[in-house]
């Protein structure tokens, strides 16, 4: 179920959302007999909820700019808060009944998706095999003997079916990457406090994240633009950074000097094969030493970070203990064993490790690793839980810690039948640039879709990227704000950035307004006759927008329009009865070429 085709199949009239969900209502069995959900809404609701949802979309005009994300039906793993759902954590006895959508949540609402339910987890997020969990072991999506990886177990395996256009996760030590590897998916793990917190069960307050699983990358992206947002209300969320949109024209990759697969020689031999894609690609490859990145993750388990799990739960290990499951209760436990002082010679420890490795980025834009150093069974994991467990994070336990983003990516299918995936890993604020890489690696593998046995599509042919950079908002401009026209300084002077040229779908009119100065154009959607009128993209920071909408006059204002690969922007329309006086000046294509004739 991809978002983009989704969005395709509503846009073109062809589908509906109550038509979307009823027909995944035949498809998603009830948490009792899909041990992936713990919850989800009744049928009732959810086609109630597809109704509300299309009388808003209605209500606005049909505004699909206000509604990204429109009709995509989602999952929440269950520590993070839905109305009208238990949040459980994997834990019945902790269970509570929110009183508010997290933010995360709300945004995502407010964008059109629909929440179908909740999904299982290790519990308390505390693991990375998705067997911890007494509502069940989530079976891997290819195999059911093998595990389907953790934390985010649930919401890996309803991604890779099918069942929904995506899903959230959580990611403290490789729990949004682990299972995205395991079932042939994307997991993307976005910089600490991008993502708002706020109505997430913590695991690791400090380090957590929400992270996302999707089909492919440019879905995974849309999501990001929609969920990534500052909350004064989440201690820990921070004001996006300026955003890396590219890495380098010669890729530049590290990778280990001495993988490690604990014996596992198949997915030796894979990760080999990726390393000889990433060089077809054009990709410079550098050997890397790991140790330092191996010591950060030892302070995770093996030093005071597991005391932060302690604390999340600290009245449960002291009052109930024996409604923790017993692995998750032992590696809390540990905490026990540490100090203050301990605590704060870690955190001396690991800004000296991050001062050591800082250095690596001079040379490499990107790593690019295993997701996993291996995979194993159910069987296997609950005869030995915390050793293998333990090899699942060798190459995702240190990425938390050191503040850097990842993206963990399908790279093939093993002999055995089960997949193998790789995982770029950035410095902080990266993510456009791992999108637009991520998504580049994943047309070169040719596989399908999750468990879906779907293809990728043919990517759409844009001309301009296709959302705008984390914290930044796209304007479509026609007239006086196009660059080097009169009013272009209301744009360059806020730190907007010229994306490119583009136009509108050919269902618009363009009129020269009378007595306007400096002279400026009126844009109109028309039901026939219309052309395709030549624009400006611009990307302008968030915060600038309500002085920009300001300063622009009537007749004149900011709406949505559709451009000619049938995407949605906000940018300048017109009241109509502006126009009774207004010259048709759509022949020219556009505003620029209408002043030249002027001259």
């Amino acid at each position: 179920m991809l978002i983009s085709e989704l969005l395709k199949g509503y846009r073109s009239g062809n589908l509906t959302p109550r038509h979307v969900i009823a027909s995944l209502l035949d498809r998603v069995a009830t948490p009792v007999a899909d041990c992936a959900w713990i919850s989800r809404y009744s049928d009732t609701a959810l086609l109630a909820a597809a109704r509300e949802l299309e009388a808003r979309f209605v209500a606005s005009g049909c505004d699909w700019a206000r509604f990204p994300l429109y009709g995509i039906p989602f999952a929440l793993k269950d520590n993070i808060d839905a109305l009208g759902l238990e949040t459980t954590a994997a834990c019945p006895a902790f269970a509570y009944l929110p009183g508010a959508d997290a933010a995360v949540v709300q945004r995502l609402r407010a964008a059109g998706a629909l929440l179908i339910g909740k999904t299982n987890l290790d519990q308390f997020a505390t693991g990375l095999v998705g067997t911890r969990s007494p509502y069940g072991a989530v079976p891997n999506a290819f195999k059911p003997e093998y595990i389907s990886g953790g934390s985010s177990s649930g919401s890996a395996s309803v991604v890779a079916r099918g069942l929904v256009g995506f899903a959230l996760g959580t990611d403290t030590a490789g729990s949004g990457r682990v299972p995205a590897g395991f079932n042939n998916i994307v997991g993307l793990k976005p910089t600490r406090g991008l993502i708002s917190n706020r109505g997430l069960v913590p695991a690791c307050r400090s380090l957590d994240c929400i992270s996302i699983f999707a089909l492919d990358v440019t879905d995974a992206q849309a999501v990001l633009q929609v969920a990534a947002g500052f909350d004064a209300a989440d201690a820990y969320s921070r004001p996006a950074a300026p955003a890396l949109a590219r890495f380098s024209p010669t890729l530049r990759l590290g990778v280990p000097r001495q993988p490690e697969f604990f014996g596992d020689a198949l997915q030796a031999r894979e990760f080999e094969l990726a390393l000889k894609r990433a060089r077809a690609m054009g990709a410079a490859i550098t050997e890397i030493d790991f140790k330092p990145m191996f010591e950060v993750a030892a302070l995770l388990y093996q030093g005071p970070w597991v005391a932060e799990r302690h604390a999340a739960l600290d009245g449960w290990m002291r009052d109930r203990p024996e409604a923790i499951e017993a692995t998750v209760r032992s590696v809390i436990a540990e905490a026990t064993r540490y100090s203050a002082v301990d605590t704060f010679k870690a955190i001396y420890r690991l800004e000296e490790l991050r001062r050591a490795i800082a250095p690596l980025w001079c040379g490499i834009d990107a790593l690019l690793v295993p997701t996993t150093p291996t995979i194993y069974t159910i069987a296997a994991v609950n005869a030995d839980p915390l050793a293998r467990n333990a090899h699942l994070g060798t190459y995702t336990n240190f990425v938390n810690l050191l503040d850097w983003t990842a993206i963990a990516l399908p790279a093939s299918m093993r002999p055995d039948g089960l997949p193998f995936g790789v995982t770029f890993i950035a410095p902080a604020w990266a993510e456009p640039a791992l999108c637009s890489l991520g998504a580049e690696w994943q047309r070169g593998t040719a596989l399908p879709l999750g468990a879906t046995g779907l293809a990728l599509p043919a990517p759409v042919a844009r001309s301009v990227a296709a959302v705008p950079a984390l914290g930044m908002q796209r304007l479509a401009v026609v007239g006086a704000h196009l660059s080097g026209m009169p009013l272009n300084h209301q744009l360059t002077s806020r730190g907007a950035r010229l994306v490119g040229a583009a136009q509108t779908a050919p269902s618009y009119r363009l009129y020269a307004l009378p007595d306007t100065t400096p002279p400026k154009p009126g844009l109109l959607r028309v039901a026939r006759d219309g052309m395709a009128i030549a624009l400006e993209l611009w990307d302008m920071p968030a915060q600038c927008i309500g002085s920009f909408v300001d300063e622009i006059p009537a007749p004149l204002g900011i709406g949505s329009l559709e451009l000619v690969d049938g995407s949605y922007v906000k940018g300048f329309i017109c009241e109509p009865h502006a126009l009774e006086r207004a010259q048709d000046v759509s022949a020219y294509g556009g505003w620029r070429a209408y002043i030249a004739s002027c001259v």
